[in-house]
């Protein structure tokens, strides 16, 4: 089979090897890949620091073609996807569950075939098509842990999204299906109406109104935002803290302007705020994010798709930016 791994040189260095093919062992499952999807995750590892031969990507969706002994779960056929904490099946994170990550330190799904446990896999809801599907167990989830299994997200409250990538359009979604005010921030005005279209409340173009939590509060009348999907780190954090509502959610998710950052601690704390840091979820998560989507047939939006052996193209537009939704590769 083919697979495609890290090598020297970050996404020149990207290689498509041909490897043995995999044999499922015991309660193992052996799926033939059809797309992965890429994440910012996905970018870094190819960027920075992983070990030559891993086979990145943390989300993909394939079929079952062959089952170990003492499988129960799946059968050939199965259409499946696989969780992306492979050892996380419930209950809060803990150091074994968050070191079983696909695309690393486990080998991820930019391959032609796998194994996998069959506790690491879900089964595909029949009106999902293998693209969207490989879009789910990153940046679908960890926006749904987010605003659902943390924030406890109801009808009426207010969501603020910054910008239009994978975990952002999730959560645009995810936000419009509970019935929340969602106001979406973008440097893009083409991007603005798009989101638009998929309901969100107000947009505000960050170049054009650089103080945001400004122009956030006065959208709310004053009271703040009570849930922020935060991916930007560094550079957004701080008006984060000015944009949220008393008791309010920011949802620590993304790092994409930057690292650390000095913070008005007086306001992180005078506003009664919860701060979660989200690192995906848990299969269980994932089966309630899955009931939720098929009730009410939630389509992922995915912006590209590309070929395997155009891998390094797919990498390349992640790093440059401007996609909306996700971008995903076909095997």
């Amino acid at each position: 089979m083919r697979a495609m791994v890290i090598g020297e040189g970050g996404i020149e260095g990207l290689e498509l090897v041909d490897q043995d093919d995999p044999v499922p062992g015991a309660h193992e499952v052996l799926i033939e890949m059809h797309a992965t999807s890429l994440n910012y995750r996905d970018l870094g590892t190819v960027q920075y620091g992983a070990p030559s031969g891993l086979v990145p990507n943390s989300c993909g969706a394939g079929t079952v073609i062959a089952v170990g002994e003492g499988v129960t779960r799946f059968a050939t056929g199965n259409r499946v996807v696989p969780i992306f904490f492979q050892k996380w099946l419930n209950g809060p994170p803990t150091a074994t569950a968050l070191s079983s990550a696909l695309g690393g330190p486990i080998d991820g799904c930019l391959r032609e075939q796998m194994t996998l446990h069959e506790d690491g896999l879900l089964h595909i809801p029949d009106y999902l098509s293998f693209d969207e599907a490989a879009t789910l167990p990153c940046a679908a989830l960890t926006a749904w842990r987010g605003l659902v299994e943390e924030g406890h997200l109801i009808a009426g409250q207010s969501v603020l999204v910054q910008g239009t990538g994978g975990v952002s359009i999730f959560a645009l979604q995810f936000a419009k299906l509970f019935g929340a005010e969602v106001i979406l921030t973008s440097s893009s005005d083409e991007k603005l109406e798009r989101g638009k279209a998929l309901g969100a409340d107000h947009t505000i173009n960050y170049r054009a109104t650089p103080n945001w939590a400004e122009e956030a509060r006065r959208i709310t009348g004053g009271r703040g935002v009570d849930h922020i999907v935060e991916v930007g780190g560094a550079g957004t954090l701080q008006q984060a803290i000015e944009t949220v509502a008393l008791y309010g959610h920011i949802h620590l998710i993304g790092v994409l302007s930057g690292f650390s950052t000095d913070l008005n601690v007086a306001q992180m704390f005078g506003t009664n705020a919860h701060f979660h840091g989200i690192t995906v979820g848990s299969r269980y998560m994932f089966e309630n994010m899955l009931r939720a989507m098929t009730l009410h047939e939630t389509h992922p939006v995915i912006d590209s798709r590309y070929e395997m052996s155009d891998a390094r193209t797919a990498f390349t537009q992640m790093e440059q930016g401007g996609h909306f939704g996700k971008i995903v590769i076909n095997h």
